[in-house]
């Protein structure tokens, strides 16, 4: 079975190799050369546009920024007139609904299957193969690429039929996810200005009432205020909340917490600090608070 992979991003990258550990025979294509090289020599096979990677792919794997990115690679390059009759693209990237609704049906209009597959994790836990991955889409497709999704990831979560709703519950995840972040940041602060030592009350709820994985990841950035390099930017933060926003919208679906997390997320970027993590929600809670702990650390 021959495969192609476009976008060898922060996440991307560690995917594809992991498909290439794997024996997998994949042809690889990025905007930038470097990745695509160092792929290269593990292995894969390097295209010279996104319409070249995907000619002969039986599966095609993306994982690009946005929504406009998905389609500037996708449908402008050409790639999607290009791909196989009966190919499987599986779409693995954060996108909005009515994206993922609208990828659906123009890929039907090319007799190409289209799975949405966006997964869980950040780029440590990609590069050891341990995402969890949602996958919405026909049974069969999915069926057919879950062997493939195994070499980069723990668990292959099917949840639908309609690929939309792959989308669906990443947009949730990542919207509790940003909650999660924001609450320990408001927390710290205020204990803080009574006296309590983050990395201590940190230690305390890290190993108690919240001892699981989204709070301890992030509890170790912020108690290090270690935003740079980022995982998840800022910018493509505020970009998820936006997609949560958008689709609680078209439903009259109220989200209290949305406008706060939009608001946050909008003064890290208007600070000149979009590129830092999305952890950096906490830093700014302490500067409202008056605190400064850009210099902590513990």
């Amino acid at each position: 079975m021959k495969t192609a992979f476009l976008g060898l991003g922060t996440m991307g990258a560690p995917m594809a190799r992991n498909l290439v550990a794997g024996g997998v025979d994949l042809t690889v294509w990025n905007r930038s050369r470097q990745t695509v090289d160092s792929l290269c020599e593990a292995g894969a096979h390097a295209a010279d546009s996104p319409e070249a990677a995907v000619a002969d792919a039986d599966v095609v794997f993306s994982i690009l920024a946005d929504d406009a990115v998905s389609e500037k690679v996708v449908v402008e390059s050409g790639a999607l007139a290009r791909m196989k009759r009966g190919a499987i693209h599986v779409n693995m990237a954060t996108v909005s609904v009515p994206f993922a609704q609208r990828m659906a049906a123009l890929h039907a209009e090319h007799g190409v299957q289209y799975v949405a597959a966006p997964v869980m994790g950040r780029a440590d836990v990609a590069a050891a193969a341990k995402l969890n991955i949602l996958a919405a889409g026909d049974d069969h497709a999915i069926e057919t690429v879950t062997p493939l999704l195994e070499n980069m990831g723990q668990k292959v979560w099917p949840v639908g039929a309609s690929a939309e709703m792959a989308n669906v519950v990443k947009i949730q995840v990542n919207f509790m996810l940003a909650v999660a972040i924001e609450s320990m940041g408001e927390a710290c602060a205020l204990g803080e200005v009574y006296g309590i030592e983050t990395g201590k009350f940190l230690d305390i709820v890290t190993n108690t009432l919240f001892a699981c994985l989204g709070y301890q990841s992030y509890a170790r950035l912020i108690r290090e205020s270690r935003y740079k390099p980022a995982n998840m930017p800022a910018t493509l933060g505020n970009k998820d909340v936006g997609l949560a926003l958008s689709a609680a919208n078209d439903r009259q679906v109220p989200l209290p917490l949305g406008g706060v997390l939009r608001d946050s997320l909008n003064e890290i970027i208007a600070n000149g600090d979009g590129d830092k993590d999305w952890g950096a929600l906490a830093e700014y809670a302490a500067k409202r608070a008056r605190i400064d702990r850009s210099r902590e650390r513990s």
